[in-house]
């Protein structure tokens, strides 16, 4: 950095940028609300009337059954909890607004968020100007955020 020159944040492509990060968070709810489903080895033999060549590869169907049972769960539980802790640094307004509209349920609407879980309720124009504040950094803390003319 040049001696005088100031850090600018970029400019971001809001509806993009926001599309992301939606994204990311509708991820964090379906690893939260779904059920990781393990895999399980074949027990029976599976016969055919075709004859087999040597393809020169070798599978291990027991190792690779067992490294995505341990690191499905594992991936999940990381990307939840890297989440979680950036959501946690927001301003306590912007992290009410993104853990009761986008971390709980997918049935929340706005209207509810702004006029039922604000107490007292906020206006249509702070609770989006909270939402961008709140966007702009998690698209930046997860390094999601589309900049403008890219």
């Amino acid at each position: 950095m040049v001696q005088g020159e100031l850090f600018t944040l970029p400019e971001l492509d809001r509806k993009k940028t926001q599309a992301a990060v939606e994204a990311a968070l509708d991820k964090y709810r379906v690893y939260k609300t779904v059920t990781f489903d393990e895999k399980e080895a074949s027990t029976t033999a599976g016969y055919s009337d075709m004859p087999r060549s040597y393809t020169g590869t070798t599978t291990d169907q027991t190792a690779q059954i067992a490294i995505h049972n341990v690191d499905g769960p594992a991936h999940r539980r990381a990307y939840c909890e890297r989440i979680e802790r950036i959501v946690k640094r927001l301003h306590p307004k912007e992290r009410l607004l993104i853990e009761s509209r986008y971390m709980q349920s997918a049935y929340v609407m706005d209207f509810t968020v702004y006029n039922h879980v604000f107490a007292p309720p906020i206006s249509w124009g702070t609770y989006n100007k909270l939402r961008r504040n709140a966007f702009y950094q998690l698209a930046l803390a997860l390094d999601i955020a589309v900049e403008k003319g890219k």
